[in-house]
């Protein structure tokens, strides 16, 4: 009788460990929404503090081009004890930019949006835990920064000049806001069209960004780069 207590016992014990461990999986590495719709630029001057356009100011307004551009966040972790360098990317990425190649310093960035259920790394199960745990992108869809100054900007530009400058505003990932600057180096590829790099580094810690326990995985880094390469083109 004993010894049928001990296997019941068991077997209530055994099962309750695959529940558990079916619902971490569910919760960790389980299905994730998709993206809601293509992602499209909020105009410049909305939502951030930057005037309206007028019409005759003689501004060039340009969107990042999705189809040549692209973000990334870049950090390491330890997997199956080996260091790795994990990149994941978009080009899911939204925003907008207006300028007067005779007065740089007049610039104006719009809110730079990225899709985070877009989001990929060359893990499937790394995609999994990053949607539904880290960046819980059923609940907070797109990731923003959004531009309060430009330093360092000033003079002209023509097709072919290259200039260096930063940009400062605030970056929303979830529900957490914080302060970050970009350094963005940018060239006039032609009279229409903008392209460059704006890299920052933050700190999860900063917004919140907890990793689950993962068999395998240890000592992912605090500090995350991010970057986006950007390709912007008129408005059509």
């Amino acid at each position: 009788m004993k010894k049928q207590v001990l296997v019941a016992g068991a077997a209530v014990v055994a099962l309750l460990l695959v529940v558990a461990a079916g619902a971490l999986y569910y919760y960790v590495l389980g299905p994730t929404k998709a993206a809601s719709g293509p992602i499209t630029a909020i105009p410049v001057g909305q939502a951030t503090d930057a005037p309206a356009l007028a019409a005759d100011d003689g501004m060039l307004v340009l969107n990042i081009d999705q189809d040549q551009s692209q973000v990334t966040f870049t950090l390491s972790e330890v997997l199956s004890g080996q260091p790795t360098t994990v990149v994941g990317t978009s080009n899911q990425v939204a925003g907008q930019i207006a300028i007067n190649p005779d007065d740089l310093s007049s610039v104006q960035v719009g809110v730079i949006q990225v899709n985070a259920r877009t989001l990929t790394t060359d893990r499937s199960q790394r995609n999994s835990a990053i949607r539904n745990r880290i960046l819980n992108t059923d609940t907070y869809e797109f990731i923003t920064f959004t531009p309060t100054e430009v330093r360092g900007l000033t003079g002209s530009a023509a097709p072919g000049d290259s200039f260096s400058f930063q940009l400062v505003g605030d970056l929303t990932i979830r529900d957490v806001t914080q302060p970050v600057v970009f350094e963005v180096t940018a060239t006039a590829d032609s009279a229409t069209q903008l392209s460059g790099s704006a890299t920052t580094t933050v700190q999860r810690g900063d917004f919140n960004l907890i990793i689950p326990s993962v068999p395998q995985v240890a000592d992912v880094s605090e500090a995350v780069q991010l970057q986006i390469n950007f390709v912007a083109t008129p408005v059509s």
